[in-house]
């Protein structure tokens, strides 16, 4: 079966009002694939009552350039996400291929959309995101929102900047997760003006654009097992009575170099803790032996070379915090489960383990931040990006100093010595609701 055939796409309805979310499929990885998928649930839910609407996901088939030596499917996954939904996703969007461009924004238009939501996760996607998001502006009635899980990217190259400044000045509207995103808006955007928004009233008599102050909801397609053996399990993972675990994509950024510092210094003063690290690296996902996976290599090396900022640590080729593990001699408390998890199983791991490490070096909205909230599970955290505005110190997590690590190993200590009652993350989970975040989106269309 070709990788993106989906029962799910069906003729595009006509005279139907609709939503339409942009991002990326049910078919890949991610964490900003969970959300767009998420977000049209939630949606989808919303509008149980108005049938006369449709919700529609409008995905990439590739996100990158070809060049890009990673795979991104989602190949482990066997539950449908969107099972029980009205929702329709159609697979159109190929970087590569501006053909494809053209057909989403004339596929878009026949779904006659009311608004468009465009998830913004990298700025190396605005050229394709810009494109299509003027084009809508321009040859349909339908509100344009960037939906910004960040603004400028992370690991800043000098295309992210031009890319930025072409695709999101498109939007009629953004919505941000931070109030740091929102401050970066405008300080990227001087000329333009902004106004603030947490209800998701919009007055279309003004000139200012509106920016919609929502914070990244709990993901509510994972959920704790309550018939899960949690002893056992951490039995067969080797656990130690207090686990601390780090979740995700490894990247630089998440800073689980510092994360594992932090506790071998922990470590070396009391025996009854572990480590307990779970992702995929996320430059090791190709085969390594193969011509064409060396052929990207090398094609993405020599573009990084042109783009890169000359004197950032932007190229993370060579990211290897793992090798720490053995080099601290920490090996007999630390757990690795270095691949890709499937959906269905990261509850196991968020179950056995009693706090959530975030020691990002820079840091946006954090899926796997929200993703801990629904396991009610603590976060210790760096003081960077966002995590001061989530995290309360001492009632929901710990904070520490960025690029500290005995900050960071304190941090750990207090949890130990100080535990965070569960109650107290609940009362954070319960003000990030998807219902809320939706209703947002929606309320200038329908009436509640």
């Amino acid at each position: 079966m070709p990788p993106f055939t989906d029962l799910r796409i069906t003729l595009f309805q006509i005279s139907v009002p609709s939503i339409v979310v942009i991002g990326p499929g049910p078919r890949f990885k991610g964490g900003i694939a969970n959300y767009t998928v998420s977000l049209a649930r939630a949606l989808d839910t919303l509008l149980t009552e108005h049938p006369e609407w449709q919700v529609h996901i409008v995905s990439w088939t590739q996100q990158y350039p070809a060049i890009m030596p990673r795979d991104f499917i989602d190949r482990k996954s066997r539950t449908d996400l969107l099972a029980g939904t009205r929702i329709q996703v159609h697979y159109l969007l190929n970087y590569n291929n501006p053909l494809t461009w053209r057909r989403t924004v004339n596929a878009i238009k026949t779904l006659q959309p009311k608004c468009v939501v465009i998830q913004w996760a990298i700025a190396l996607q605005g050229l394709p995101l810009g494109w299509v998001a003027r084009r809508l502006r321009k040859e349909t009635q339908a509100e344009i929102i960037f939906d910004l899980h960040l603004v400028r990217q992370k690991e800043a190259s000098r295309l992210d900047a031009l890319f930025t400044r072409y695709a999101l000045p498109a939007a009629h509207g953004y919505i941000v997760h931070a109030l740091s995103t929102a401050a970066e808006l405008a300080t990227r955007f001087p000329k333009l003006s902004f106004v603030h928004t947490q209800d998701g009233t919009r007055n279309t008599q003004v000139a200012a654009r509106p920016v919609l102050t929502l914070y990244h909801p709990v993901y509510e397609m994972f959920r704790p097992d309550p018939h899960f053996n949690i002893k056992a399990e951490k039995l067969r993972l080797g656990l130690r009575k207090h686990v601390f675990l780090f979740f995700g994509f490894i990247r630089k950024y998440k800073g689980l170099h510092n994360c594992i510092r932090a506790f071998a210094a922990l470590a070396a003063t009391r025996d009854d803790v572990s480590l307990l690290i779970v992702g995929e690296s996320f430059w090791n996902t190709l085969n390594a032996n193969s011509w064409r996976t060396r052929l990207k290599q090398s094609l993405f090396g020599f573009a990084k070379k042109i783009f890169l900022n000359r004197g950032t640590a932007n190229d993370e080729s060579g990211y290897n915090p793992l090798t720490l593990i053995q080099q601290l001699g920490i090996a007999d408390r630390c757990t690795v489960v270095n691949e890709f998890v499937p959906n269905e199983d990261v509850y196991r791991y968020f179950q056995v383990s009693d706090a959530i490490l975030l020691f990002y070096e820079t840091a946006t909205p954090s899926g796997v931040e929200s993703l801990s909230y629904n396991f009610s599970l603590p976060v210790l955290a760096t003081r960077v990006g966002h995590f001061p505005e989530t995290i309360t110190d001492g009632f929901n997590g710990y904070l520490a100093d960025a690029e500290s690590i005995p900050s960071m190993t304190n941090a750990l200590s207090r949890f130990l010595t100080h535990p965070i009652p569960r109650a107290n993350v609940d009362t954070m989970k319960q003000q990030l609701s998807w219902a809320n975040y939706a209703l947002c989106i929606l309320r200038p269309y329908i009436v509640r």
